[in-house]
């Protein structure tokens, strides 16, 4: 199969109609690729509210409140696009309503017209202090026609347990958001972790913008990337692709369906494996004094 990392700018939309002729495009474009599974950016949704005007799309309550209510319009379209262009999508994650809080959640839509919705998890201090976005709904592992699937939304994707958690999928999600390089590596290097840890292959997309009238998503910048264990079938240094930093596009890569399995029975070590073997190893370390 193969697999599409966008590194997706964000832009100002005046019309719905604007906005679903760019995800139409971009979906066309992974399947043109031969992509049988495509990766939007956290927070990439939340473009949609340049359509209420600038002044909802820099205040936070009214720009939260706009992507969250309009959070079915947003499903139907990427929905659309899955089924047209007979891939599937992750959409790109944006704030949605859980009792009082806002959340953090993306859709995986399948051409067969099935989706379900992932919710962030843990928070970080931008979206706790600052935006007052909450975690959300418990992880999950969907099962599809391309194996089994699992969605670390950014700063998720830096805490092993989990990345344990979904230990049994065999491609692991990661849509990012960071405003600053060193967030984009701090999202890579998680990445690449959880792909040693569990022998699976992670997908990281990127978010790209730099406009001011956008509250919370007025810079950022990344790069797509697909990444492996560097072990048996895959490449030494465990990427499998990876995009051109701060330049929009698809970053594109193939795998063999029995490639995640082939390793996780055969590999030169066998990390997934050999997990619980920490059990034992993980009390406080003895102090010594030299």
């Amino acid at each position: 199969m193969k697999l599409a990392a966008s590194a997706y700018p964000a832009t100002w939309h005046t019309s719905w109609d604007a906005y679903t002729d760019k995800i139409m495009h971009w979906v066309a474009d992974a399947a043109e690729r031969g992509a049988d599974l495509c990766v939007f950016p956290e927070y990439a949704g939340l473009e949609v509210v340049s359509i209420a005007g600038e002044d909802i799309a820099k205040d936070r309550e009214g720009s939260l409140q706009f992507a969250a209510d309009h959070i079915d319009v947003i499903a139907e379209i990427h929905q659309a696009a899955a089924q047209k262009f007979n891939i599937t999508v992750l959409s790109g994650s944006l704030p949605a309503k859980l009792g009082t809080d806002y959340v953090n959640r993306a859709g995986l839509f399948c051409p067969n017209g099935q989706f379900a919705w992932q919710d962030k998890q843990i928070m970080t201090r931008f979206e706790r202090e600052e935006w007052i976005v909450a975690g959300g709904n418990p992880l999950q592992v969907f099962e599809t026609s391309l194996g089994r699937i699992g969605v670390l939304i950014c700063y998720d994707s830096e805490f092993p347990l989990l990345g344990h958690a979904l230990r049994d999928v065999d491609i692991l999600l990661v849509p990012s958001c960071t405003e600053a390089v060193s967030g984009y590596w701090r999202v890579r290097i998680g990445a690449m972790a959880r792909a040693l840890e569990n022998q699976c292959v992670c997908v990281m997309s990127s978010l790209l913008s730099d406009d001011p009238r956008f509250y919370g998503i007025d810079e950022a910048t990344g790069a797509g990337g697909i990444f492996g264990p560097p072990d048996l079938g895959f490449p030494d240094d465990g990427v499998l692709a990876v995009g051109e930093m701060g330049k929009a596009g698809w970053t594109v890569a193939e795998i063999a369906k029995n490639q995640i399995e082939n390793v996780r029975k055969n590999g030169v070590v066998l990390n997934r494996t050999h997990w619980s073997d920490q059990k034992t190893r993980c009390e406080p370390a003895t102090r010594v004094a030299l």
